[in-house]
């Protein structure tokens, strides 16, 4: 079905590229405007904090930090526009099995709405018990919608959504494939990639998983089974979603909201989608919500923590196609002293992607970066954590499809706490990696090189 849904995007990528003008990504000189700022922007549930405020509730929350994390606030704010959300509750949640028991038990215990955005809804088992639970909570009375991405739900038969119409259910397909299906701009290259579910307004998940029973086995090192109980066929997936409650969650309504009024797909229902949301935690986070009409703040704000990196950049990407911004980033940080790690696929569902980012592993591996391949596990996840402080989780992939063409959403939290999980988890990922060797590497055969060279050159439009 992966396979199947790939082949079919790639010939959609193809047509919509031909005919469309290639975009670039913004200049890094560029994203930070003149010094004169000392202080990033705070909301709470009480709107904006003036600088002051701001100000004395960043050193209680920073007070421990050995990096200037008010100095990288600022700098990401001029980047990106976004201001900082205070007063999160944002937990960890690893791989499929872990993220839906999560999100289930949520969406059951709903009173008012359920907010559903993703890229694939898979007609299978986990996608078969989640629509059952949603048309229960709408026989209960609880509103509930739900965007699904034309592409990402190809294999999905029709008659799944309409089954979920037919409970009452409101179903919006973004930019279905078939343009006479679509009420205002076709837009067939532009896909909504993000993973949201809001629930009453008062609790949120985002992350890399999809609706589906592909993540239903978990990566093995998580689910303690044994590589020689498992087949090929069934090796676990690995990837990472949060759960954030407190004001942040209003930023992710709002996105999701947002999203559905620009598909020109008419009113949502009227209900209170916007509760007094009250503090729920200690934790200072950016949401980025990000859409081919504006330059992405989620590559903003990377390449700017990028570049102010002071002791490590631990990154993992499920997909690993980076511009020449980030590699120069990545090596210049390695340069100056910064212990850059990749943690990057050893076992993909998409191997023309994997060819293409390996493409650039013999530069960042001459230039001091470290990579690492993951093994007996699908990787998913897309997750960075610089300086042990600033953290990024989302859906967004390191590749220009995701900074251009693609409705991402990423959650950066700057917190030392979280930052110390974030980097346990990503070691944990290094115990059970291989690590690619330049010396190595520099032997493989020239099949693989040459392999590498035709994927790099589709790089744009994969």
């Amino acid at each position: 079905m992966i396979k199947q849904r790939f082949a079919a995007w790639c010939a959609i990528a193809a047509l919509a590229c031909a005919v469309t003008a290639c975009k670039s990504l913004p200049d890094a000189s560029t994203m930070t405007g003149a010094p004169g700022q000392s202080t990033p922007t705070v909301t709470t549930q009480h709107g904006e904090l003036k600088q002051k405020q701001a100000a004395a509730l960043l050193k209680r929350r920073w007070a421990r930090a050995s990096t200037d994390l008010k100095g990288l606030a600022v700098l990401e704010e001029q980047a990106t526009g976004v201001p900082m959300i205070a007063g999160n509750a944002v937990t960890l949640l690893f791989d499929g099995p872990a993220t839906m028991r999560a999100m289930m038990e949520a969406a059951r215990a709903a009173k008012k709405s359920i907010n559903l955005e993703t890229y694939i809804f898979d007609h299978d088992e986990i996608g078969g018990q989640f629509a059952e639970i949603l048309m229960q909570k709408r026989s209960e009375g609880v509103v509930v919608n739900i965007m699904v991405d034309g592409v990402g739900t190809l294999a999905t038969p029709k008659e799944f959504f309409d089954r979920l119409r037919q409970a009452g259910v409101n179903v919006l397909v973004f930019n279905p494939v078939d343009p006479t299906k679509r009420p205002g701009k076709w837009a067939l290259n532009n896909r909504d990639h993000r993973k949201i579910m809001i629930v009453d307004g008062l609790v949120a998940f985002t992350g890399g998983i999809n609706i589906s029973s592909t993540y239903a086995n978990s990566s093995l090192f998580r689910s303690k089974k044994r590589p020689d109980d498992v087949s090929q066929d069934k090796v676990g997936w690995r990837d990472t979603h949060i759960k954030i409650q407190g004001p942040a969650v209003g930023a992710l309504q709002w996105a999701f909201i947002d999203n559905w009024v620009h598909q020109d797909a008419g009113e949502l229902p009227q209900i209170d989608y916007f509760p007094q949301l009250a503090p729920a935690g200690d934790k200072v986070v950016r949401v980025l919500a990000t859409s081919p009409d504006h330059d992405s703040s989620i590559y903003k704000s990377l390449v700017v923590a990028i570049g102010e990196s002071k002791k490590s950049i631990y990154l993992t990407a499920a997909y690993f196609v980076p511009d020449r911004q980030i590699v120069d980033g990545l090596i210049a940080a390695a340069k100056r002293g910064v212990d850059v790690q990749l943690v990057l696929p050893g076992v993909s569902d998409h191997g023309f992607i994997r060819h293409a980012g390996e493409s650039f592993y013999e530069e960042l591996l001459a230039g001091g970066v470290r990579i690492h391949q993951l093994q007996v596990a699908v990787l998913h996840a897309k997750t960075t954590v610089i300086d042990g402080m600033w953290s990024s989780i989302g859906s967004a992939n390191i590749d220009r499809r995701s900074f251009i063409h693609n409705y991402e959403v990423n959650v950066v939290v700057l917190d030392p706490a979280f930052g110390r999980e974030m980097e346990a988890a990503f070691k944990e990922d290094v115990v059970h990696s291989k690590e690619i060797k330049l010396d190595a590497w520099k032997r493989r055969p020239w099949s693989d090189r040459l392999r590498e060279a035709m994927a790099r050159l589709t790089e744009y439009w994969i």
